[in-house]
């Protein structure tokens, strides 16, 4: 059978590539908005997309048919040409879906790759078909066809899925460049398919009737209108697109709102011009207790009741500005439904749309913890947070309000400063956590035994508290209240399972006698205090004119201190101690003088206490160890009698860690013999056993030899003898002192010299003054004697004179 030979119309091939580029562009922009679309928008999308794609690839197929001129007429059967249009139009629809419906792998990849190239396969031949001519096929070619539209179609779904996935690719560049490809695989794929037709003059078509087309005017009519088409496609979908994308932004503006309203830690209630709610979040369900659906619908005045009563007015008048366009706030309490109250913030705001206000938003925040911590702090502020007593601050408010009070009548109050006698020891000795409790335990024994509506304490620092009397001049009486206070304090403490006794010196001063502000009030009562602790301690003390001229003479006399170490105006007195039995001497005691440029030669009385309280008395300390252990090396040099020489140890001495080292190098310095030397401690320094038993076993281990001073007047002191590395016992004057009237001290005495004897303990008795005393000593046992009976303390020269070396001095 004889071949119909036919050409191409090189233009009209143009025109199918331009068709499929357009096809390409389009199934690619169709990909990225169906896959934006949701609902029935999708489907409509769907629907619309199959049938601009569809006739798009329909388009490119039939133009390139057309471009084929043969020799002969040609009829194209109608229905078939319909036919091949569905297929198209429905495989583009099974391409969209699919797209849509995408999951990433090869294995889907590739299946829906055969659906879609199965749709392209199937519409170009039935195309084909359509043509009223014998038409015969090469294998081969209609193979490799399949093969392109298999590979346009996987190529087609894994562009359009990627930009479907990933819509930040989904750039024109990329899309155009992809069209091409695709436009070019689609044209490719056709014209595979149309050198794999041999055409001939017998027909074999299904059907017998046809309609004769003009090919050429035909092809450009179905070209401009596919381009045509597919432009308003392209230009529609860029404007859904734009409308899409404002949507999307006011989508996304919603949700942003949304999350902000839901998760906002502020309640939120939504309020109509009604004074309806119409909304509330989460967080006012927390706040109130009420549940969101609960709250919906219900006018605002049935929540008002939550409202603290008193301030219920005020916020319906927050709501009427709100509504008049102001922006109003207000701090008060309501009652969560649980019945426990919440302190809340509440800010109410205007919703005002096109200049008109549509409702009011009511905002409220849960600021019970801001308050509560912030009245923690005002408390803080004012108040001691040891004790929970008014601090200086809140003390001295109330003092300056009292004065302002007064000062038009001068009605006296007055004003008592206390301070506890020995405190730092037992800061000191215990911790600070031990003082701690000290402290607490005071404070609550003089509340509880003085306070009442006219009485205020304060605690005014450290173990300094002060008392505001606001009594009437006729009802008071400020001599009882200091009574009562002392008795209460002066009661034993337990801490650290030890029984201590401790006592308070009090400070008294009137106003308007002793001033007429608060400073010099408290100023003046401090010196009657400190007055009394000059005096011996536990008492109290009203202020006079005198005492000024002492505090000044004390301040003198402290600025002086400062600078007596560095003039070398201190020496080492050493009073002897004695055996009554033969009159020799057995040791001797080391007690520093000042040899003050004006004053004279001063007692220790006179400025060991404002050593103590400058912090100069451990450098002091030193000096006299130091000078004492030279004397004594010296005097056994010169051939003296072997004995030791006792020297006192403050407490500030005793805890610091450098102890041990620090009295180690002195007697490497002076080359005294550990043996030769004795420190005398006192029972306040033991108090913290662990730490004191350390230091006094380690001074014990070196040949230092231990005296226990004042014995008897101290805490606990017989628990101490069997704790402590104690060689020596010193029975204290007070004893001594009344050892010739008293029937209680002379058995006191006894009973301490019992004691020391089966403990094998040296005792010594010290304050002798009168040979009645020293007989009464001695007959109870005791034969080491220090006192002025037998001589006061003396200057190193008069000493070694008259005691070391007595037969030279009396050539």
């Amino acid at each position: 059978m004889e071949h119909i030979h036919g050409s191409h119309d090189k233009l009209l091939v143009f025109f199918s590539y331009l068709i499929a580029v357009a096809a390409s562009f389009t199934v690619l922009e169709l990909a990225g908005i169906v896959g934006m679309s949701k609902g029935k928008r999708r489907g409509l999308w769907l629907g619309s997309g199959a049938v601009m794609m569809g006739m798009g690839i329909w388009s490119t197929h039939f133009v390139g048919m057309l471009a084929l001129k043969l020799t002969v007429p040609v009829a194209y059967n109608l229905m078939a040409v319909l036919l091949s249009v569905t297929v198209a139009i429905i495989a583009s629809f099974v391409a969209l879906l699919v797209i849509s419906l995408f999951k990433r792998g090869m294995l889907p990849l590739f299946g829906s790759g055969i659906l879609l190239a199965g749709g392209i396969f199937g519409m170009h031949y039935i195309g084909m078909s359509a043509m009223q001519i014998g038409v015969t096929y090469k294998t081969g070619y209609v193979f490799l066809s399949f093969v392109i539209a298999l590979a346009v179609s996987v190529a087609a779904l894994g562009m359009s899925s990627n930009l479907m996935v990933n819509r930040e690719d989904g750039r024109r560049g990329k899309k155009f460049i992809s069209g091409l490809v695709m436009g070019t695989a689609i044209v490719g794929m056709h014209y595979t398919g149309m050198m794999a037709a041999t055409f001939e003059h017998a027909s074999h078509s299904w059907l017998n009737t046809g309609v004769v087309l003009n090919q050429k005017w035909l092809a450009y009519v179905i070209a401009g209108g596919a381009l045509l088409t597919l432009g308003l496609s392209i230009l529609g979908i860029y404007i859904s697109r734009r409308f899409s994308s404002k949507d999307t932004e006011l989508l996304v503006n919603e949700k942003w709102y949304k999350s902000l309203y839901e998760n906002n830690q502020d309640a939120i209630v939504s309020v109509d011009l009604k004074l309806r709610i119409i909304g509330s979040n989460p967080a006012a369900t927390r706040i109130t207790g009420i549940s969101e659906m609960e709250l919906k619908e219900q006018p605002l005045i049935s929540v008002l009741s939550l409202v603290a009563e008193r301030d219920q007015e005020p916020v319906r008048e927050l709501f009427a500005k709100s509504l008049a366009g102001e922006q109003a706030s207000i701090e008060t309490r309501i009652t969560h439904q649980s019945g426990r109250t919440v302190d809340i913030g509440m800010s109410v705001a205007p919703v005002v749309v096109d200049g008109q206000v549509a409702g009011i938003y009511v905002i409220a925040r849960d600021v019970t913890e801001e308050k509560r911590a912030k009245e923690q702090n005002q408390y803080l502020a004012f108040h001691d947070e040891l004790t929970g007593l008014p601090n200086r601050r809140m003390f001295n408010q109330l003092l300056a309000q009292t004065i302002e009070v007064h000062r038009g009548s001068q009605e006296p109050f007055a004003v008592l400063v206390m301070d506890f006698d020995r405190f730092k020891i037992i800061n000191d000795s215990l911790g600070h956590l031990y003082g701690d409790l000290f402290l607490q335990e005071m404070s609550s024994r003089i509340h509880r035994s003085v306070v009442n509506e006219q009485l205020t304490v304060g605690r005014m620092g450290g173990d300094e508290f002060a008392l505001l009397c606001r009594f009437s001049r006729e009802n008071m009486n400020v001599t009882a209240i200091a009574e009562r206070m002392i008795a209460a304090i002066e009661q034993p403490l337990y801490l650290k399972e030890r029984e201590i006794y401790v006592t308070v010196s009090i400070g008294i001063a009137f106003f308007p006698a002793h001033g007429q502000d608060a400073g010099e009030l408290l100023k003046n009562a401090d010196t009657a205090m400190y007055e009394v602790k000059k005096n011996g301690r536990n008492g109290y003390q009203f202020f006079s004119d005198d005492l000024n001229g002492q505090l000044l003479e004390q301040l003198e006399l402290e600025a002086d201190l400062r600078k007596a170490l560095e003039r070398n105006e201190f020496t080492v007195f050493y009073q002897p101690q004695i055996r009554a039995d033969n009159n020799e001497i057995i040791g001797v005691e080391a007690l520093v003088r000042w040899q003050h440029p004006v004053k004279g030669l001063l007692p220790p009385g006179l400025f060991i206490s404002a050593a103590e309280e400058s912090g100069q008395i451990v450098e002091l300390g030193n000096f006299v160890l130091r000078e004492a252990c030279r004397q004594m090396r010296q005097w056994h040099d010169e051939g003296g009698p072997l004995i030791p020489v006792a020297v006192n140890l403050s407490s500030q001495q005793f805890l610091q860690y450098s102890l041990l080292e620090d009295i180690r190098e002195i007697l490497r310095e002076t080359g005294l013999a550990p043996k030769y030397l004795e420190l005398e401690i006192t029972e306040g320094m033991m108090m913290d056993a662990t730490r004191s038993s350390g230091i006094l076993n380690d001074l014990a281990k070196s040949g230092i030899r231990i005296s226990l001073d004042d014995f008897g007047t101290g805490y606990s002191s017989l628990g101490y003898l069997k704790l402590y590395p104690i060689h020596k016992v010193k029975i204290d004057r007070s004893f001594i002192s009344g050892i010739t009237d008293s029937s209680n001290d002379r058995a006191i005495v006894a009973t301490i010299l019992t004691m020391a004897q089966h403990m094998h303990m040296q005792v010594i008795a010290e304050g002798i003054e009168t040979k009645e005393q020293l007989e009464i000593v001695v007959d109870s046992g005791c034969q080491d004697i220090q006192g002025y009976y037998y001589s006061r303390p003396l200057a190193a020269d008069d000493l070694k004179q008259k005691y070391m070396f007595p037969l030279e001095a009396s050539k």
